[in-house]
């Protein structure tokens, strides 16, 4: 089953002659369940598509369906709540909102929805995390990898179709790095949660099911490494 397609996918910024195609019509789908890692070299286009694949930024054309739903039929709103429940994002650098604990950061998307939080669902996310001791701290409390580890359990807490990380280690010293790829393959095999990586380290893709190469906006290689 296809969690995830995206078909002729394009974005060009700028107009006339200083426009820029950051996307080429860019097409390929993703297995419920598939850790797929996407590589290139900076200016490539991957991030551009990974905002794209999120949401968080609209395409010049092309659809991008996330388990069938067209995400960019939603309007404004409809989109942040789709977001919000169905996509979970991580990012090199965090993300978390300063004033809140780790508890509240974790539990903000299920907050911001005023549904009640699954305190179950919740402490397993926070066990498996090693964050029991830390849910009362603040992010200035905590080190890089454990705010890597925070920013992991709010994209998880909403149990989303996909959960894209935007150089997830890039941020991390060599050790953290491990633990937190080690991480998301244990929440991607245990929970069969679909994961897209973004990452420009070799090791951390060849670590993937499946990679897919960018180059100047458009797949230079889509290939499996394990099935």
């Amino acid at each position: 089953m296809d969690i995830l397609k995206i078909e002729n996918l394009s974005k060009v910024y700028g107009k006339g002659d200083t426009a820029v195609k950051a996307l080429d019509d860019v097409s390929f789908s993703v297995k419920k369940g598939e850790f797929t890692a996407i590589i290139g070299p900076s200016g490539s286009g991957k991030s551009t598509l990974l905002h794209l694949l999120g949401g968080v930024d609209r395409p010049t054309s092309g659809k991008v369906f996330v388990d069938n739903t067209d995400i960019y039929d939603l309007n404004e709103t409809q989109l942040a709540i789709f977001r919000r429940r169905q996509i979970g994002l991580i990012y090199q650098f965090y993300n978390l909102i300063p004033i809140l604990t780790v508890e509240e950061n974790i539990t903000l998307p299920i907050l911001l929805d005023e549904h009640k939080v699954d305190q179950k669902h919740l402490q397993h996310i926070v066990k498996a995390l090693g964050l029991e001791n830390r849910l009362s701290h603040l992010p200035n409390q905590l080190s890089g990898g454990q705010q890597q580890r925070v920013s992991i359990g709010r994209a998880l807490i909403s149990n989303p179709a996909v959960i894209l990380a935007d150089e997830p280690t890039g941020n991390l010293d060599s050790k953290n790095s491990g633990e937190i790829m080690d991480l998301l393959k244990m929440f991607n095999k245990t929970f069969n949660q679909t994961l897209l990586v973004i990452t420009h380290d070799e090791q951390i893709a060849l670590q993937a099911d499946r990679v897919i190469a960018i180059e100047d906006g458009r797949i230079a290689k889509d290939e499996v490494i394990r099935s």
